[in-house]
């Protein structure tokens, strides 16, 4: 099949929105009418560790002026004047998660382990940003000659973590670097120097993302059994439950917010619920939204709201100076929402509404995971708690998305009531956790 080489542009529309909009209300001195007020430089906890490179460099620096990195790096970009402008748009980040995001389209990777890799490669990303400014903020007035390029240290992240995750491509995301830099360079921006520090920060911050990637959890393999019994999901082969184990970021453990049980399958609860789900009128637009969530489901859910936050970044002229830790603290957030929701999915093992009602017909077929929490519920509340804390001009808007994806599983009749009830639950409080460790927003 044939690979793009030069991304593009996506120009998708906010669909349009219905239903009901959950409050969430900020200290007024925390976050203005535009966003959050703007972050230190550097967070008093990076993502995956503190990294320096204030010992090597001057030495960084005394390389960079005797090969003068320069004779290729300052060489004519093949795409002149637009390439420059390309990569000069939205910040150190921005450009990088449309390629991951490209990339992880057409390898098919989908939730939860997108939202894994999203974390990892945008924790990266963001460290060696926050990495580079807490570099240059210490520096002495006679040492400005050592400072840090934020786009060279986003660069050297990305292209490390995207090796990684596609190691067969890992030249063409090198030399994908070399271009984001070298744009850089021959616009003048940044010198040979302060590519070389940049680039060192990078590297490091993602020596520590892939150490991170490789005791997280996330190459384990499934050697269980389906269990049986009333009320138990019925399946094989089922979507991703190793999930349920992996490490999160700002839970303490993956079952930190595990729910109580579902109620019992002959309880008035679930009669009430499949009686909503038997009564309910499907129209062709509930069967529009419907198909629409279902399509951005677990294989584009996470494009989804990443596109939104780009989108978001670029409205509130945010890219530059917080880009990478709005992009950071969606995909963690997405991630961390994923991990709660599956450890109760295979906690509790529950059972689908056509399942358990033979005579109930579903729009089409529920995904191959157990029914209790709702998946949607859990990663677009999250994401939408997320974007609307930041993005406070437009959070009715974002959370009111959250939640038509969350009701737009019971339109289906692949979910009961109280399994979006609960999804919503953990997304929203997944949200609450990750705004106070990425910005210290104190979520109400």
């Amino acid at each position: 099949m044939h690979r793009r080489h030069h991304p593009r542009r996506t120009g998708r529309m906010l669909p349009a929105l219905v239903g009901g909009v959950f409050a969430l209300a900020f200290y007024p001195s925390e976050v203005s009418a535009s966003g959050p007020k703007a972050p230190s430089t550097q967070r008093a906890e990076p993502w995956l560790g503190k990294v320096t490179v204030a010992a090597e460099a001057p030495a960084l620096v005394a390389a960079a002026k005797k090969t003068e990195a320069a004779a290729a790096r300052t060489a004519a970009l093949p795409g002149g004047a637009d390439q420059i402008k390309w990569w000069s748009t939205g910040g150190a980040a921005y450009r990088w998660n449309e390629i991951v995001l490209e990339e992880m389209q057409e390898a098919f990777i989908v939730l939860p382990m997108a939202a894994r890799q999203l974390a990892l490669y945008h924790a990266a990303i963001d460290d060696a940003v926050a990495g580079a400014r807490g570099h240059n903020a210490g520096l002495t007035a006679g040492a400005k000659a050592q400072t840090a390029s934020e786009h060279a240290a986003a660069a050297a992240a990305a292209s490390a973590m995207l090796a990684h995750f596609f190691p067969a491509r890992g030249d063409h995301f090198a030399g994908r670097a070399d271009e984001a830099v070298r744009a850089r360079r021959v616009s003048g921006v940044d010198t040979a120097a302060s590519v070389a520090i940049g680039e060192a920060i990078g590297r490091k911050v993602a020596a520590a993302a892939i150490e991170r990637a490789k005791t997280d959890g996330g190459d384990a393999k499934w050697t269980g059994t389906v269990p049986e019994g009333a009320g138990r999901w019925k399946g094989s082969n089922p979507i991703a439950p190793m999930a349920a184990t992996w490490k999160p970021w700002v839970l303490a453990s993956p079952s930190e917010l595990r729910p109580p049980a579902p109620p019992a399958v002959d309880s008035d609860q679930v009669k009430s619920a499949l009686a909503e789900l038997r009564s309910f009128q499907r129209t062709p637009k509930s069967n529009h939204r419907a198909v629409y969530w279902e399509v951005h489901g677990g294989a584009r859910a996470h494009i989804l709201w990443n596109e939104i936050a780009r989108m978001k970044l670029m409205e509130y002229g945010m890219g530059e100076s917080d880009g990478a830790r709005v992009l950071a603290a969606l995909n963690i957030a997405l991630a961390d929402a994923g991990v709660a929701c599956w450890d109760a999915k295979y906690a509790f093992w529950y059972i689908r509404p056509p399942q358990l009602d033979a005579e109930l017909k579903s729009l089409f077929p529920p995904p191959n995971h157990p029914s209790y929490p709702a998946a949607h519920g859990c990663f677009s509340t999250a994401a939408a708690a997320v974007l609307a804390g930041i993005f406070t001009r437009d959070r009715e808007r974002i959370l009111a998305l959250g939640k038509e994806a969350a009701e737009a599983r019971v339109w289906a009749g692949i979910h009961y009531r109280f399994d979006i009830d609960v999804g919503q639950e953990i997304g929203r409080k997944v949200g609450e956790k990750v705004l106070l460790r990425a910005f210290g927003v104190r979520a109400l």
